[in-house]
């Protein structure tokens, strides 16, 4: 009886389980069910048959949509708790707590769900765990990315960990996990800040595969600071859409604060943008680049930069400056998307750039279907989080 009472309440949320069903049978819910029906049918199908029937990958394209997006995008857009944990918890800027709570869960979701991308992009996927316990690379910038994905993963459970027990009313647990979250956090920031550049430098072994103008020694620095205008972008997005789809789970609300916040958080972003279109002068100067500018590749490097990069930069600017909330936000998307952009020219439309178009790797329906599933898994897991537990106050 207490059990069937737990699932209903905590669960359930208090309805009946044909209630429950009815009140979720959406439009939404729908296209969500539709993307996970091949969804999931990609995942057995790349299980049951392989790489090879299942994906177009190659000796020639050994990395595909899956590692492009899933891990490499992925892993980028879910920094929001690095950055905004690192702000509120050890720099003790309070005002941005509200943001911390939901930056967790989203980056919690976003690496697990990367991590399980990953297992069917892995020739022997049910060997995933030997890199952090049989396997010892220790030269390995894999090895590296490896352990720090799994390290993160339980910091980030650490950080989430009071909002959990808080709801299953393990008041015990709750204050030991927030005892020790700021421990978490600081540990974070390393780990978070290694890995993510290390992403980066996994390019660094193909100097002669990726275009000039991608290039570079500076990949690992380029991949953390975008990574952290990514994170920031996110937090932007992430709060703009919780605070009106799930207004009701707020218990105080000031929008002209929150509005505040945002811009002052469009302020940090600008900062992150600046720095790194500065670090590309440089490096197209310091590699004499600039003369790749006027080619196919050049105007497709100026549309990644100019139009995600330093365009939203002086949008920022101007929108800070008028305090124009809805160009802030509209600014944070168009980083995320230029963040996105920026890791499928450097792992894939970039790379083999001697190659013809005709012979370049296209992803399958069922590369694509499986994206789409994780993304629609990470929201639908958000989704049931913010329902339950005490995240957006």
């Amino acid at each position: 009886m207490k059990e069937n009472n737990f699932f209903r309440e905590k669960i359930l949320l208090g309805m009946s389980l044909k209630d429950y069903i009815k009140e979720h049978v959406t439009v939404w819910n729908l296209i969500a069910l539709i993307i996970l029906i091949f969804a999931f049918y990609s995942m057995a199908y790349r299980i049951l048959y392989g790489l090879g029937p299942a994906t177009n990958l190659s000796d020639t394209y050994p990395w595909g949509l899956w590692i492009s997006f899933d891990i490499l995008a992925s892993i980028a857009l879910a920094a929001p708790a690095l950055t905004v944990t690192t702000a509120v918890y050890l720099f003790g800027m309070k005002d941005y707590k509200q943001f911390a709570k939901p930056a967790i869960v989203s980056s919690l979701l976003g690496y697990i769900f990367a991590v399980l991308a990953l297992m069917f992009d892995l020739g022997r996927y049910y060997r995933v765990f030997y890199v952090i316990g049989w396997s010892w690379g220790l030269e390995s910038v894999l090895f590296l990315v490896a352990w720090h994905f799994f390290l993160y993963i339980i910091i980030c459970f650490v950080e989430w960990a009071p909002s959990l027990f808080d709801w299953l009313g393990k008041n015990k647990l709750k204050e030991f996990f927030s005892k020790i979250g700021i421990w978490a956090t600081a540990f974070g920031v390393i780990i978070a800040g290694g890995h993510q550049s290390a992403l980066g430098g996994l390019f660094l072994v193909a100097p002669t595969k990726i275009h000039p103008l991608w290039y570079s020694n500076l990949l690992p620095l380029f991949f953390l600071i975008s990574a952290l205008f990514a994170g920031i972008s996110m937090v932007i997005i992430e709060s703009t859409i919780s605070h009106r789809v799930f207004k009701d789970k707020l218990k105080s609300f000031n929008e002209s604060e929150f509005n505040l916040r945002t811009i002052r958080l469009g302020k940090a972003l600008v900062g992150t943008l600046f720095l790194y279109i500065f670090l590309k002068i440089i490096d197209l100067t310091h590699y004499n680049n600039w003369h790749y500018l006027n080619s196919d590749y050049g105007y497709w490097y100026l549309f990644e930069v100019v139009g995600f990069v330093v365009a939203p930069a002086l949008i920022l600017i101007n929108s800070i400056k008028t305090k124009n909330v809805r160009l802030v936000r509209l600014s944070a998307f168009t980083v995320a998307i230029g963040v996105i952009l920026n890791r499928f020219n450097v792992s894939l439309i970039a790379y083999n750039w001697h190659i013809p178009l005709s012979e370049k790797y296209y992803p399958t329906w069922m590369e694509i279907s499986l994206s789409l599933g994780v993304v629609t898994l990470i929201i639908l897991f958000y989704r049931f989080i913010v329902r339950r537990m005490a995240i957006l106050n």
